[in-house]
């Protein structure tokens, strides 16, 4: 079922973000988000995804404040599905795993579909189908 894994973090200024991954030698794939949103930072040779989101970006994702990182932590860990119907299945196995959706299925941008799920510690998830014929291109 689950093939893939993104790591989303909020930051204050994407283009100062950008510069220093960059200079720590990482690369930058430029096909999967806005550019004024965010940045998909690739790591390592299994090219780990980290989407590094404006803190707006990311706020609209999460529907929760940011917590300053000086007195927590947060992130958005999101799961890909094959089906929209595999985004609507686990839905229901979050909740009967006790888990809390947050934010129900639904479509996102014409192109995505997804719900949001709070596991058992109230880290937020995201499970999404994206129809990537359908992404907007610039």
């Amino acid at each position: 079922m689950t093939k893939e894994l993104w790591i989303n973090l909020p930051v204050k200024d994407l283009e100062k973000s950008k510069k220093f991954f960059s200079k720590l030698g990482f690369s930058f794939d430029d096909r999967y988000v806005n550019k004024d949103e965010g940045a998909c930072l690739v790591i390592g040779d299994k090219n780990v995804i980290v989407m590094l989101f404006t803190e707006a970006a990311f706020q609209n994702f999460t529907g929760n404040k940011i917590l300053d990182t000086r007195h927590g932590t947060e992130v958005l860990f999101s799961i890909d599905a094959e089906t929209k119907e595999e985004v609507d299945e686990m839905a229901k196995k979050v909740v009967n795993a006790g888990g809390t959706i947050y934010a129900e299925a639904g479509d996102n941008n014409s192109w995505m579909y997804g719900c949001g799920f709070a596991d058992l510690d109230g880290h937020r998830w995201n499970v999404l189908y994206m129809d990537m014929s359908k992404m907007p291109k610039e």
